[in-house]
């Protein structure tokens, strides 16, 4: 098992590179199962979880050459319609394959879903839209098997926000006879991305973006080019250490246009905030401000973000009430935070967090991605050395993150 050894107590300082975003790569990588023609993605990061879902695709048949940075997808001999449990059982996003497979070949097989274990993210809502739309769906043996002749486009109300559902079922509507109505559909600038692709693809999507999207399916999608967006959540990571840890960074090839309430938080906490292009810049001095965080579906403040506004909490200046809506388990980092001497008392989704002068150094283990982000952060910040165990999750969900805060003065390395 490897683990993170963090010496703490310095200022990060200088300029990183910020990688396409996770949570774009791997519904786009899906939709190359909606083509025979080829699906050129750019700027994928080199993540665990894109490693996993190439591997399913690969599995399924779709051909993958690789270049550096980018790959080129070609599904004109997929043969194998099922998401099988050992890789799906490390990535929820796995589901995704769901819609593409149902549209295009009238039958998918998948895994009930896995991944971190922050709670509960139902399937009901991919199964009840692709039901709306004409599906037949069994569940047996662990497994969604759909089948359809052909997928009819439906008017589809999902009860609760749902990014993956909206995705999967964007996704499945694209070939549909007719057209389909997503309400209260997702407005994740990642759900914009996949949008953008599809319609590169020859998709008929309007209204991504809000929560109402019209897609009205076409008989068939042709390949296309399409670069990832940057990830907001790693951009918003480094940003918020580096006002932990009162330093002055340079973010590039970011976006600040899908990061506006996290930069509203920081300016809060006291950072000074510069954007220029496709470059934003943060400076920090002094202790920051404690800031309070609610989270909610975008446009509000992102669930992907709670824990690491957590940990800058942690050696704020005041006390902080930290509201946690979207997933019942995702304050499983409190415990590990207190080791690291963080005062905070947690009562049913909000955790109410006393700022102090300086954490000190403990071995700590990660219990999810974003909590893995939140403990570097507090170690990054604590006196004497961090060790930070079951550092998988974060492989799963940040390229090299070791090598970028070296880049940026920081004391870390990885433990074999």
């Amino acid at each position: 098992m490897q683990k993170l050894a963090i010496q703490g107590g310095i200022p990060l300082r200088g300029e990183v590179r910020i990688s396409g975003a996770k949570n774009a790569a791997l519904p786009i990588m899906c939709a190359s199962l909606l083509t025979s023609d080829v699906l050129r993605l750019t700027n994928l990061p080199d993540l665990h979880d894109v490693g996993t879902m190439h591997k399913l695709l690969q599995q399924m048949g779709v051909a993958a050459e690789s270049a550096t940075g980018e790959i080129a997808f070609r599904g004109d001999k997929v043969d194998h319609w099922e998401a099988p449990y050992d890789l799906v059982k490390t990535m929820r996003a796995a589901i995704l394959v769901l819609g593409p497979l149902v549209a295009r070949f009238g039958d998918a097989k998948v895994s009930l879903p896995g991944g971190c274990a922050i709670g509960s993210r139902p399937v009901d809502l991919h199964i009840k839209g692709l039901q709306a739309m004409g599906a037949e769906i069994a569940i047996e043996h662990g497994y969604i098997h759909a089948k359809a002749k052909r997928l009819k486009g439906a008017r589809i109300f999902f009860d609760i926000v749902s990014v993956t559902g909206t995705e999967n079922l964007m996704m499945a509507a694209a070939l549909a006879d007719g057209v389909t109505v997503l309400e209260n559909a997702a407005r994740e600038p990642e759900v914009v991305d996949l949008a953008n692709c599809l319609r590169a693809m020859g998709a008929r999507i309007a209204g991504d973006g809000t929560d109402t999207i019209t897609i009205a399916g076409v008989e068939k999608l042709h390949g296309a080019t399409h670069r990832i967006m940057p990830d907001r959540i790693e951009s918003g990571t480094f940003l918020v250490a580096a006002a932990a840890t009162g330093g002055s960074i340079t973010l590039r090839e970011t976006r600040a246009d899908i990061l506006e309430t996290v930069l509203e938080k920081l300016a809060e906490a006291g950072a000074q905030i510069k954007v220029t292009g496709d470059a934003i810049r943060l400076e920090m001095s002094g202790r920051p401000k404690a800031v309070n965080v609610r989270t909610a579906p975008h446009p509000a403040f992102p669930t992907d973000m709670q824990a690491q506004f957590m940990a800058l909490n942690c050696i704020a200046d005041g006390s902080a009430m930290v509201v946690e809506t979207i997933f019942e388990n995702r304050f499983m980092h409190v415990q590990e935070l207190r080791r690291l001497g963080a005062q905070i008392d947690v009562e049913g989704n909000t955790a109410v967090v006393r700022g102090m002068s300086h954490l000190d150094g403990a071995t700590v283990m990660a219990t999810d991605l974003r909590a893995s982000a939140c403990l570097v952060i507090a170690g990054l910040v604590a006196q004497g050395e961090t060790v930070i165990d079951r550092i998988y999750h974060l492989d799963r969900g940040y390229e090299h993150i070791e090598s970028k805060l070296s880049q940026l003065g920081a004391n870390i390395r990885r433990l074999k």
